[in-house]
């Protein structure tokens, strides 16, 4: 489904990524985990279209989108979570939701996605005329992926979607991420949290800086030893 190819992006004059190369295919649940400052959000914000590419190429469904205009991406079927959920607080939530929508392939189904929305998060329904400012954070980042799943998207990518959450909080958000991929969704997952994006994960891609430095089997990246002394802390004898 998503074709990452040698892709290249950098800030100004400072490079940011280095021929980054990945893969998603259609159903898969795929993480890129690594340290602050790796490029994670960089990678995000290019697929999504938010970030000019330098060089390489991003191809979709077979399409090649490495050119298209930021604001066609969502159209293809991508939707972002960014990293700090970036709410409107002041409107309410229901409008947060239905933002999501906006495209009229969307528009049309808003009803049902609005269904699946608080099935999903059933804390949300009580919440639907506050301001989205008003809720906890966890109920916030519901409000993001929400908002991002009523555009019916084919893949989802997340960036750091357990940043700023408590530890009970967290683990149900990659519930119920996993759960939004056996529902159908490709999930490509931007994370910090190491350990559990590679249990809820397929495939796993390691950066650092810039750089994909490892990849595989999530349970095995889990196994290797190196992996384990510089991300999980845990010595392997």
């Amino acid at each position: 489904m998503l074709e990452v190819e040698q892709l290249n992006a950098s800030y100004g004059a400072a490079p940011a990524l280095w021929d980054v190369s990945l893969r998603v295919g259609r159903g898969e649940l795929v993480c890129v985990v690594g340290p602050n400052g790796a490029g994670k959000s960089t990678l995000i914000n290019v697929i999504a279209g938010l970030h000019r590419a330098r060089g390489g190429r991003l191809k979709f469904d077979g399409r090649d989108v490495t050119r298209l205009p930021g604001h066609r991406f969502c159209g293809t079927g991508i939707a972002i979570v960014p990293e700090g959920r970036r709410l409107f607080t002041g409107m309410s939530v229901q409008d947060n939701l239905e933002l999501g929508s906006y495209l009229a392939a969307a528009r049309r189904e808003r009803a049902a996605s609005l269904e699946r929305v608080l099935a999903l998060f059933p804390a949300l329904k009580a919440r639907l005329a506050s301001p989205a400012g008003a809720l906890s954070g966890g109920q916030q980042q519901m409000v993001a992926i929400g908002r991002a799943l009523m555009s019916r998207p084919q893949l989802l990518l997340l960036d750091e979607p357990s940043l700023g959450l408590a530890p009970a909080v967290v683990l149900d958000m990659f519930q119920a991420i996993r759960g939004i991929n056996e529902a159908g969704t490709s999930v490509l997952l931007v994370e910090q949290n190491v350990v559990m994006a590679l249990e809820i994960a397929r495939r796993a891609y390691v950066m650092e800086e810039g750089r994909i430095v490892a990849e595989g089997p999530a349970g095995e990246l889990m196994e290797r030893p190196e992996i384990r002394k510089a991300y999980l802390g845990l010595e392997t004898h």
